[in-house]
C-alpha cells in the first residue's frame, strides 16, 4: 500500500547467490509492468546479486489507482523502500527505467527515507519532451481521447492531466548528493537523446557518475545481461558503507503476506 493508499501489486524475488543483505527496488517504465518477459528477464538478472522488489506503478499492471506519468510515482516507489527495510534488507539501492528513472531521481531528490545508491536508466531530465517520433506518439497517448483510449488498450489506466507541475528530475538530481548516483543512457536511445544524461549529470554537481552506452537504445527492453551486471556491481560496491544508516528488523510470516501475488 503506497503513502497515499493505493493497492500495489509486484514481486519480490530472492537473490539466487550468496549476497542476502542487498535489495533492488526496480521501477519499470511506462506502459509496463514486472510480468512483461524483458522486465522479469531484468529482474532475474539483479536477483544474481542481491534480493529484488518490483512493485506495478500505480495504473499500471495488477496495481490499482491511475498513472501520474511520473508525479505521484514517487510514493509507489517509497513503499517499494519501505517494504525492503521491513524484509530485513540492510542495504536498499533504487533503479529505474525510463519514466522509472525519473521517478527514482525525484524520490531520492526529495523523500526523507532515501536509498543507499540510486541508478537511473534512460531517464529523461524535463517534461513534455516532444524532440523525437516516439515521444510525440507518447504525447498522442496522453493529450488525445483517442490516445487516452489506445493507452487503456496497452494496459495502462491515466489519471487527469496535472493540476500542479510536479519538479523535473533537472531540478531535483542535485540534492541525491551525498547519496551514490549513476547515470546510464543508450547513445541510441530513440525517446530521450543522450543531452538528457549529461544534462542531468551536469546539474548533479560531479557527484554523479555517467555512463553513455553505445549502441543501446531505450530502457528495459534494450538492457543486455552485462549491463545489467555492472549496473548491479556498481550498486553493491557504493552501497556498501551507505551515508545513512536505517534499521532493519529480521522476516517474520507477517512480511509473506505483505508480498502476495510476487513469483
Amino acid at each position: 500500500m503506497s503513502h497515499d493508499v493505493i493497492l500495489l501489486h509486484g514481486v519480490h524475488v530472492r537473490s539466487t547467490q550468496s549476497v542476502t543483505d542487498l535489495a533492488f527496488v526496480v521501477g519499470h517504465g511506462f506502459t509496463n509492468h514486472v510480468r512483461k518477459p524483458f522486465v522479469s528477464r531484468v529482474l532475474q538478472r539483479f536477483a544474481r546479486r542481491g534480493g529484488v522488489i518490483a512493485l506495478d506503478f500505480r495504473g499500471h499492471g495488477r496495481s490499482g489507482g491511475r498513472s501520474g506519468v511520473g508525479s505521484d510515482e514517487i510514493h509507489d516507489l517509497a513503499a517499494g523502500v519501505s517494504l525492503a527495510r521491513d524484509l530485513g534488507y540492510r542495504r536498499v539501492v533504487t533503479v529505474g527505467f525510463s519514466m522509472g528513472a525519473s521517478i527514482a531521481l525525484r524520490h531520492a531528490g526529495l523523500h526523507e527515507d532515501k536509498p543507499d545508491a540510486v541508478a537511473a536508466v534512460s531517464a529523461p531530465s524535463r517534461w513534455w519532451v516532444r524532440d523525437t517520433v516516439a515521444m510525440r506518439r507518447v504525447h498522442w497517448l496522453l493529450e488525445q481521447p483517442h490516445g487516452r483510449l489506445a493507452a487503456r488498450a496497452l494496459g495502462v489506466r491515466l489519471g487527469p492531466p496535472w493540476r500542479t507541475v510536479p519538479e523535473s528530475p533537472l531540478e531535483v538530481v542535485h540534492r541525491i548528493t551525498p547519496t551514490p548516483l549513476l547515470i546510464v543512457h543508450g547513445e541510441q536511445d530513440h525517446y530521450f537523446g543522450p543531452a538528457h544524461a549529461v544534462a542531468l549529470h551536469r546539474a548533479a554537481g560531479g557527484a554523479a557518475e555517467l555512463w553513455l552506452e553505445p549502441g543501446i537504445r531505450h530502457a528495459e527492453s534494450a538492457m543486455t545481461p552485462a549491463l545489467v551486471d555492472r549496473i548491479a556491481t556498481w550498486l553493491d560496491e557504493r552501497s556498501q558503507h551507505p551515508t545513512t544508516q536505517h534499521p532493519a528488523r529480521p522476516h517474520s510470516a507477517e512480511d509473506d503476506d505483505r508480498t502476495k501475488g510476487r513469483r
